[in-house]
């Protein structure tokens, strides 16, 4: 790339560059505005001129000589080893990791992870191999992903598959590599979690079989972390990622990619979009999605518009931005209430359904109804051999994370299917899918997925559900009442009970006070016996939730307090690792309830008892001196 290295502009001046609107403009700028980076690390003595193309490529010159050195030139590329230092604080949890987007936007941080990841992998798995690359559209990221591409190239992969504009929902990119035998994929998001300068930024690893890496290494990736003294980057330009095609650096090449296309193919090949066509078009019935402004508003119109026929004017907050249009784009009843009241309202739609940052959670809504996403699963796992023609033959198995409802339950043992309970995180149903052993799964979090990929999938719920509603209702002629989402979900509790359900969540409390709480309970655990009473309660057992994967033999410990009574309630207490900051308290309450006349309570007013248990037990307020949850879903 001769003297000239590309740049990326920190401070007020990069949003400008991020809109074509600054195409064709030379502005007067000057260097004490931002800072100069070249590969993540800052350039000193630098003299620089701007350009500007439709690319928006920034050149800079730089006046005194680079630390790094020149280690290899295979085929004209030309990789330089960086030297740099161990960065605490990259520890990969069950989501990847997770930081504010300053932390990532440090030197070096994010390619120290990169370089500990290659650092980890065997040679095999992706020396000369092709790897996806694709996230949900936040702020930095496409910073990220040429930093990524260039480090990619020169650690020895032979080619990036790149979403257009750097976008790729989290169960597209699972997607592409199943269908394109790629040997892993990188996903650049914090999910759910907010977005923009001051908020969250996130990154984790799948691999072939497109399920996020396995413990076995993000625990290399974390040891390599702490011993790196070197990153290997290839000297190559920056890639234009709003044009799709090929592009070749000697034997490296980079193919930006439709994120829509190989992912809408399979779609179409679970589902019979014929027949969800059939009642997304009725006169009576009416839909709404919100993309939240996250990743999902690529899909939505060409899949539920395009597609399948819905208005265009149902898609809310169809457009993918930097900061979710200043949102957070976790669709639940706090932050889509937006949808909420539109479901809600006196005239308000049959079917309403959001879905989050990187599109693998989802919210279904009938009109003047919550679907909780333990009902949701339970239902669609019921419903899924009639109304889906993926699973004609059936599922093979059903499974749910230990915090989620036991509803999965009675539908596995009234179908006499296989079912299984694992620890929260979708890597853990990963396995069980390979093995052939499970179809369909889901967590209370609104995540539910089956093995068509390896990652929970969001549209993929909107379409069970909108398969559901219209198998029900095909035979159903003009001016006939239709066969409602709260008709279903009362159905199912008429034949298998209800499992009333509810979590509250305590964002960003204090690590210290929230760490000894979950202390406090497992030495509660640990002196606990079987028939102790707990006010109207009588303990069946409590436990520090264990898993042993019955595939590989691999054990996953301390993964939830649990508090089991003999009329088969429960109260569950998680610390969750999908923040960036602080630590989140989780509390899962769930009771189940099999007369019918008892099915229509408030779930608030079904709970209290419970609720009012699981404060009492656990002293939260104490140790973490919270009254209010953050969230109550």
């Amino acid at each position: 790339m001769d003297s000239c290295n590309s740049m990326r502009l920190e401070g007020f001046f990069s949003a400008a560059f991020r809109s074509s609107r600054w195409s064709s403009c030379v502005t007067p700028i000057h260097s004490s505005s931002f800072r100069l980076y070249t590969h993540g690390i800052p350039l000193r003595r630098s003299s620089f001129s701007v350009s500007y193309s439709p690319s928006f490529t920034i050149k800079a010159s730089s006046s005194s000589s680079s630390s790094s050195t020149t280690i290899a030139e295979p085929e004209g590329i030309k990789i330089n080893s960086v030297p740099t230092k161990p960065i605490e604080g990259q520890k990969t949890g069950t989501s990847g990791l997770r930081k504010k987007v300053k932390v990532f936007m440090q030197e070096n941080y994010l390619s120290n992870w990169i370089q500990a990841l290659f650092n980890s992998l065997p040679p095999e798995d992706y020396k000369n191999g092709v790897l996806v690359l694709g996230g949900d559209g936040r702020y930095f990221n496409r910073e990220a992903s040429q930093i990524i591409i260039k480090i990619a190239a020169g650690n020895g992969v032979g080619k990036i598959l790149v979403g257009r504009e750097g976008i790729i929902s989290t169960p597209a990119v699972s997607a592409v590599i199943r269908k394109r035998k790629a040997n892993g994929g990188f996903i650049l998001s914090a999910s759910h979690n907010p977005g923009g300068p001051e908020y969250d930024w996130g990154i984790k690893f799948n691999y072939s079989s497109g399920q996020p890496a396995p413990e076995s290494i993000t625990d290399k990736i974390y040891g390599n972390t702490l011993s790196i003294s070197e990153i290997k980057m290839a000297e190559i330009p920056d890639v234009d990622l709003s044009r799709l095609g090929v592009i070749n650096y000697g034997n490296f090449s980079v193919e930006v990619i439709d994120p829509v296309s190989d992912y809408l193919e399979l779609m179409e090949s679970v589902f019979d979009f014929q027949l969800i066509r059939s009642l997304l078009s009725r006169s009576d019935f009416r839909f709404v999605f919100d993309a939240m402004h996250a990743v999902t508003g690529a899909y939505a119109k060409p899949i539920f518009v395009d597609k399948l026929g819905a208005s265009p004017d149902s898609i809310s907050n169809g457009v993918p931005l930097e900061d979710f249009g200043h949102g957070h784009p976790d669709p639940n009843l706090t932050y889509a209430k937006d949808l909420v009241n539109t479901l809600y309202s006196e005239n308000g739609p049959d079917f309403g359904a959001a879905s989050d940052g990187d599109g693998d959670r989802n919210m279904i809504l009938g009109k003047k109804f919550f679907v909780t996403p333990s009902d949701s699963v339970a239902i669609i796992a019921a419903n899924a051999k009639e109304a889906i023609p993926y699973f004609h033959s059936g599922p093979k198995g059903l499974a749910r994370s230990m915090p989620t409802s036991g509803a999965l339950d009675r539908v596995a043992e009234k179908l006499s299917l296989p079912f299984f309970e694992v620890p929260t995180g979708w890597k853990f149903f990963g396995n069980l899918m390979d093995a052939g052993k499970l179809s369909i799964c889901g967590e209370e979090s609104f995540g539910t997925g089956s093995d068509h990929i390896r990652e929970k999938d969001g549209i993929w719920a909107v379409l069970a559900w909108l398969s559901i509603i219209a198998y029900r209702n095909k035979d159903k002629k003009p001016g006939e009442k239709l066969v409602s989402v709260s008709d279903v979900v009362k159905e199912h509790w008429a034949t298998y009970g209800r499992n009333y359900f509810s979590r509250y969540d305590y964002e960003e409390c204090e690590s210290e006070g929230a760490n000894k709480m979950i202390e406090y309970l497992r030495d509660l655990v640990s002196n606990s016996k079987a028939d102790e009473k707990y006010g109207d309660y009588v303990l069946q057992f409590s436990d520090d939730f264990a898993y042993t994967d019955p595939v590989d033999g691999s054990v996953a410990s301390k993964q939830g307090v649990r508090f089991v009574f003999t009329d088969g309630s429960r109260i569950i207490f998680r610390l969750s690792g999908t923040g960036s900051a602080g630590a989140t308290i989780r509390i899962y309450i769930e009771q189940f309830e099999p007369d019918v006349s008892k099915h229509d309570m408030d779930a608030q007013v079904a709970l209290k008892p419970l609720i009012d248990l699981a404060f009492s037990v656990s002293k939260l307020k104490d140790f973490s001196g919270r009254e209010k949850p953050t969230v109550i879903t």
